[in-house]
């Protein structure tokens, strides 16, 4: 291994170790490793100048927009109302509260574009709910971590855009487009392995809703349904691009919030400042890893990588299998915007010599990633599924191995059957 490679790492770790912001740490190690073959005052004003160019995007626009429109969605109202409807789909099955909180948690992190913010809606409501009818508290907040997951590959989603950004400019809206079946794939998983467990335990019925309830509650949710046809129908008819849909999101959202009167005029500067502080992070991330390529693209790590796993093995199955094992590791403690930025560069290139298209691995990586987030030492959405629950790690990590399974049996499913990525991009017409 090269010395500034080596010192990049050896950098990096140290930094984490030392709980600097993973932002940071990426900076600062970016940094000395370029001082080992760059002198001082080039290897700084390079990586200002790479920063200042990684976000000088107009597709980056579309991550402040989304994110406002999440914040929105998170306090309008819209949570109690995706449930109903999910209620009215699935109530009726044994373990329907299970189905209930998978279903309306993958319709709100669609919304929303948030693990984070679906799980603490949907999952403020549903665990308290699903653990008066009897259920366990632990298998109560399993379901509703990984069911929110899936709002991530179900668009809009902020992952896919970075994505886009770091593989250096695949298509946003063939991307939106590439998650739909890959999500509702893995919504369907994680309901199979709800449904076996609610008739083992015996797990009560949710209960039917008459047809004409059901009727008045689905009225009641297309309002908040609309924001996914508004925006994707857009982009697909070509109406706006995928940063023009996330204005159009923000606006269509604030109109929701107000008219469910869940939001005050009063409370939008604090939710402008929360949008801000959220975007702010994101930015410094996606600054000092487009920093952070560039001197991997200088030392060529990419492609010695690619030739060194060439030279081991040309098994395209034996590759694919490694890179997941290095990002399901990688997930275990990197949240998943920094992991997407700095992974990709490398990977990438590994996955294109392979004959993948990036449109494929970036669904491929993305869906690897969402199983991290509720996976332990530091899984964003597993301490705020805890927190939630009023449970621990250990607890919730027991309930959430059958999960566990069907995500990455589905994982495998999407890597290895690439036309569940690829179909619906080429079926409008988007090139891989």
């Amino acid at each position: 291994m090269d010395v500034s490679v080596l010192l990049l790492v050896v950098t990096f770790v140290a930094c984490l170790a030392l709980n600097v912001p993973i932002a940071v740490s990426i900076g600062v190690a970016t940094v000395v490793a370029m001082l080992f073959t760059i002198p001082l005052g080039p290897a700084v004003t390079t990586a200002a100048l790479r920063m200042a160019t990684g976000i000088d995007s107009f597709a980056l626009l579309a991550i402040p927009f989304f994110i406002l429109s999440g914040q929105l969605i998170a306090r309008g109202g819209i949570a109690r109302r995706l449930i109903d409807f999910a209620k009215v789909l699935v109530g009726g099955f044994a373990g329907g509260l299970a189905y209930i909180n998978i279903l309306a948690s993958m319709f709100f992190g669609t919304i929303s574009g948030s693990a984070v913010a679906a799980t603490s809606a949907i999952g403020g409501f549903m665990i308290p709910a699903m653990e008066r009818e009897g259920y366990e508290r632990d298998y109560n907040v399993a379901v509703t971590m990984t069911g929110s997951v899936t709002g991530l590959l179900i668009p809009p989603s902020n992952v896919l855009i970075v994505y886009s950004l770091a593989s250096g400019g695949v298509s946003i809206a063939a991307l939106f487009v590439a998650g739909y079946l890959p999500g509702m794939l893995l919504g369907l998983a994680l309901m199979m392995v709800a449904g076996v467990i609610a008739a083992r335990r015996r797990y009560p019925v949710a209960g039917r809703s008459d047809l004409l309830d059901g009727v008045k509650i689905f009225v009641r949710a297309i309002p908040s349904l609309l924001l996914v046809v508004i925006v994707m129908g857009g982009i697909i008819a070509g109406i706006f691009t995928a940063t023009e849909a996330s204005a159009v999101a923000v606006i269509y959202s604030l109109v929701l919030a107000v008219a469910y009167r869940e939001v005050r005029i009063r409370k939008l500067p604090d939710i402008v400042l929360k949008s801000v502080e959220t975007t702010a992070i994101v930015m410094l991330l996606i600054a000092t890893s487009t920093a952070l390529s560039w001197i991997l693209s200088y030392e060529n790590i990419p492609q010695d990588l690619t030739a060194f796993m060439l030279s081991l093995t040309e098994s395209r199955v034996l590759i694919l299998l490694f890179i997941n094992l290095a990002l399901l590791t990688v997930g275990t403690f990197m949240d998943m915007t920094p992991a997407v930025l700095i992974f990709t560069p490398i990977f990438l290139p590994v996955a294109v010599q392979l004959g993948i298209s990036p449109l494929h691995f970036g669904i491929m990586m993305v869906l690897n990633l969402c199983i991290g987030l509720c996976t332990p030492p530091v899984g964003s959405i597993l301490f705020v599924g805890c927190g939630i629950g009023k449970t621990t790690v250990p607890d919730v990590t027991r309930a959430l191995l059958p999960f566990y399974a069907v995500m990455v049996l589905a994982l495998l499913l999407v890597v290895y059957l690439p036309w569940l990525s690829e179909a619906l991009p080429r079926l409008l017409g988007y090139t891989l």
